[in-house]
């Protein structure tokens, strides 16, 4: 079978290959047969040449040209979703339904809608001006933008389609996607739908770009160049921070969500009124997809006792009764056993699982640890095992679940589990401030499975859950304000300004902050 073509300056073109690949049926261990490049550098040179030139050109593009691609890029997905969902399944066992067809499809198609509301609105860039001075200032598009696609979603995160995609569209930039290795098939039926919309459209071809693949070196240089904007990535935290550190070295911004144990509280009152519930929606959660979920629970307290006891039996019994999920690929296999085994080191117990059940298969995995050996050495203890395996940590008193709270590092979410008598409040009050700063989501009574995608989401947090505490990877029009840079006009002639700056408000429903007043109003005298 011939080598599959990648997208760059706007064409399906043979790569310059510095070797190939193929993806793996994680379900069977079947290789599929569709072989694909690891591009050379001269594909990244190539493809950085047509984004700078895009770049350029978009800036005169209209809103409603780019909003009109991502909402015809949507239906085009959509009148695709069958092939694409089948696509999908095989290259990572997730299935057509309800998760492919019935979730994340139109989670993608609504990020892509969402995305395209807000350019239209056009209020996401904060035109900000005073009439004295004559200073104007608003957001804008940052420059070409590197999108990473990660492994677990291989729709609404995808490098084309994705919500950083989606973002870094609409904030006007290209983007030059890199595709992940366990679903290429699925990343090039996509890019054929984008190229398409764009000749719809009337956008500059490069507009969208993609590769499949690149050796290690490569991509840290792609990450460094200086032809690009921004950089978006979802993964491993591991190749996360080599990223950060390559962008870092020539102050590139990069926007990364990385590892996140996304810690649940459970507080006494709580326990005793409702533990069997809490019990099973732990189980459910860890499982959700198999635990590859960036918001999967993978460290829970409990306060010793009894009712913790009890608690820890509950979820043992409901982990070995369910049928382990099929892992993404051999590799996230690999790495879970890799982690649980670090957790054991750490002093970590095994209630449960903690062993390989077949190709690409992990048994639903609990481990258990005290507060005394959390604190003793916390890092360990806090290893992200990707995939259907939990951590519970047993403390003695409010003391020393304070203590475990303050060693926590930066996740995406935290949950507090409390009675709903009240009886719970006085320790919420004193835990829950703790929490709040070292997660970018707190939640009350549920754990944090679902990300809605609505304008008050956030799906970000401290260090090392992202690069950055103060963005969001979903959620519009928030996320596109990743890929901008904040631009300064003083004493430029009117009809040299965007418009969003001029003294007509374009749309008339635009909101600017005009000398310290927000308004839709024109700019009169």
């Amino acid at each position: 079978m011939s080598l599959q073509p990648v997208l760059l300056a706007g064409q399906w073109r043979p790569a310059s290959a510095a070797g190939t690949f193929r993806a793996e049926n994680p379900a069977t261990g079947e290789t599929l047969p569709d072989e694909f490049p690891v591009s050379s550098w001269s594909d990244c040179e190539l493809a950085l040449d047509a984004a700078a030139a895009a770049a350029t050109e978009l800036r005169a593009a209209l809103p409603k040209q780019i909003a009109g691609f991502l909402t015809r890029f949507a239906g085009r997905i959509e009148a695709r979703s069958a092939e694409l969902a089948a696509i999908a399944c095989l290259e990572t066992a997730l299935p057509q339904k309800p998760r492919l067809i019935e979730v994340e499809l139109p989670r993608t198609t609504g990020q892509l809608r969402q995305a395209a509301a807000a350019v239209l609105d056009g209020s996401w860039a904060v035109p900000t001006i005073d009439t004295k001075l004559n200073i104007r200032s608003l957001l804008a598009p940052v420059g070409p933008v590197l999108v990473f696609g990660p492994n677990n979603f291989p729709f609404a995160y995808n490098g084309v389609a994705g919500g950083d995609f989606a973002a870094a569209i609409a904030a006007g930039n290209p983007v030059i996607a890199k595709a992940h290795p366990c679903h290429p098939k699925t990343t090039q039926r996509l890019a054929e739908e984008a190229s398409f919309a764009l000749g719809e459209c009337g956008l500059p071809a490069a507009t969208v770009q993609m590769l499949y693949h690149l050796a290690p070196a490569d991509g840290l240089r792609f990450v460094a160049d200086l032809r690009l904007g921004a950089v978006g990535f979802t993964g491993s935290r591991a190749a996360g921070l080599q990223i950060k550190a390559a962008a870092d070295a020539v102050g590139r911004p990069v926007y990364l969500e990385m590892s996140s144990l996304n810690p649940v509280v459970i507080l006494p009152g709580a326990l005793a009124e409702r533990g069997g519930a809490i019990a099973g929606e732990l189980a459910g959660s860890c499982l959700a997809a198999g635990g590859q979920m960036c918001v999967s629970p993978g460290l829970t307290m409990l306060f010793a006792g009894e009712a913790a006891e009890q608690f820890i039996q509950t979820v043992k019994v409901k982990l070995e009764s369910t049928p382990p999920a099929t892992l993404l690929s051999s590799g996230v296999a690999a790495n879970l056993a890799a982690s649980v085994k670090k957790l054991q080191a750490a002093g970590a117990e095994l209630v449960t699982g903690g062993f390989g059940v077949g190709r690409n298969c992990f048994a639903n995995t609990l481990l258990r640890a005290n507060g005394e050996q959390f604190l003793a050495d916390p890092n360990p203890l806090q290893t992200e095992a990707f995939g259907n395996a939990t951590l519970i940590v047993v403390v003695r008193d409010a003391d020393e679940a304070q203590a475990v709270v303050c060693r926590l590092e930066g996740h995406l979410t935290g949950s507090v589990y409390s009675s709903m008598s009240g009886a719970d409040d006085a320790l919420y009050a004193r835990l829950a401030p703790l929490l709040r700063g070292r997660v970018g989501r707190l939640l009350n009574d549920k754990m944090p499975t679902g990300v809605a995608v609505t304008a008050a989401m956030n799906h970000g947090g401290p260090f090392p859950a992202t690069g950055h505490p103060g963005f969001t990877a979903v959620g519009f029009p928030a996320a596109l304000r990743r890929f901008t840079m904040l631009q300064c006009y003083d004493n430029v002639r009117s009809a040299r300004l965007p418009v969003a700056l001029q003294n007509r408000n374009p749309n008339g429903s635009l909101w600017r902050l005009v000398d310290g007043q927000w308004t839709q109003a024109d700019i009169t005298g």
